[in-house]
């Protein structure tokens, strides 16, 4: 029987879940750590949000382990649990933890078994159209609107009760009269004869203007055909003077592809010319700057031949100078004249 309760044992944590093998050969000892073990872990799986202190390394630890475990198995799940066993952790402590284990296996199987019926019996209950449950969301919402709203009207008549109450009380405790009561009626018929009188009206007025509307629908149809019809000889119909104006428009176009090419070669032509003016007046200035240096460089050696020339051999070398200076003058006054007219000549 030991060994059959052991084997039970086993196999009921193993299909609860326990990480652990369980084997017999660890309670040929006592081995409190296993048993505390699997005790908080029942416990655990039982409430996950019990509150069992998990520390056992002193005798007090273990007996106050012991005591809690015992306690919250008695009022929760109302399993007695000898606590002498327990602390033992030997073969005698599985019968106390298959007491718990059987209830969470019983529990698991019949939970399991409900689910299963269930799915068999009728899985298409518990499926349900989105799209059928979409219109019952809608009025869901417009309710709660209306409710909110309805809530707010309703508070603020609330806080109207104190004056209406006195004014009510006072209208219940006036004595009624019947000759007044029934000025009142008369007057209430009087006011429900006119608002009929006025709907009447209003009703002939709209068959008249329905009336009105018809005919002027009528005309306007008239019109519109009129003015199709008319459109149609318009279009068939080819104006006097086309024929003119699509030769003239032609001409146009020939006269404007002509007057296109003449001013690209004007404007051609213009760009040439300010090229060619542009190029003169370079060269121009170029001669210009030359002459300028040329005459610079003159009047510095005529100065350094003055200070450096003698008294006596003065005459001679002031008439070489002047040879010489008249030969480049001479020079200079070809080069002037033919350098302008070499460029009227380009």
């Amino acid at each position: 029987p030991a060994v059959a309760c052991f084997s039970d044992f086993t196999e009921m944590m193993r299909a609860l879940g326990y990480p652990r093998l369980i084997s017999m050969e660890n309670f040929h000892t006592p081995n409190f750590m296993l048993v505390s073990e699997v005790l908080l872990w029942l416990v655990k799986r039982y409430e996950p949000q019990a509150d069992i202190p998990p520390d056992v390394e002193t005798e007090q630890d273990r007996v106050f382990f012991i005591k809690a475990v015992a306690q919250f198995m008695a009022t929760k799940a109302h399993i007695k649990l000898n606590t002498k066993k327990l602390y033992q952790a030997d073969g005698y402590a599985v019968k106390e933890l298959l007491k718990i284990t059987s209830v969470l296996y019983g529990a698991m199987n019949t939970k399991g078994v409900e689910r299963a019926d269930l799915s068999e019996e009728d899985s298409s209950k518990f499926k349900f159209d989105l799209g059928s449950k979409i219109a019952d969301l809608k009025a869901a919402r417009q309710l709660a609107s209306e409710i909110t709203s309805k809530g707010a009207t309703l508070y603020d008549l609330l806080g109207k009760e104190v004056e209406l109450r006195e004014a009510r009380t006072e209208s219940i405790a006036r004595p009624l009269e019947i000759n007044e009561a029934e000025k009142m009626m008369k007057v209430a018929i009087d006011c429900v004869l006119e608002e009929v009188q006025k709907t009447k009206d209003m009703l002939n007025n709209v068959a008249l203007d329905e009336a009105n509307l018809e005919a002027k629908i009528e005309k306007r149809k008239l019109e519109l055909e009129r003015s199709q019809k008319r459109l149609q000889t318009l279009q068939s119909v080819r104006p006097a003077f086309m024929d003119e104006y699509e030769k003239i428009e032609e001409q146009l176009q020939k006269q404007y592809s002509i007057y296109l090419e003449k001013f690209r070669n004007l404007t051609y032509m213009e760009q040439l010319l300010d090229d060619h003016r542009r190029t003169e007046q370079e060269m121009f200035e170029e001669t210009a700057n030359m002459l300028h240096l040329m005459q610079s460089r003159l009047k510095e050696e005529e100065q350094h031949l003055l200070k450096s020339g003698n008294n006596d051999d003065s005459d001679v070398e002031i008439q070489e100078d002047e040879r010489s200076d008249s030969e480049v003058e001479d020079r200079q006054i070809k080069k002037q004249r033919t350098a302008p007219e070499t460029l009227l000549q380009g």
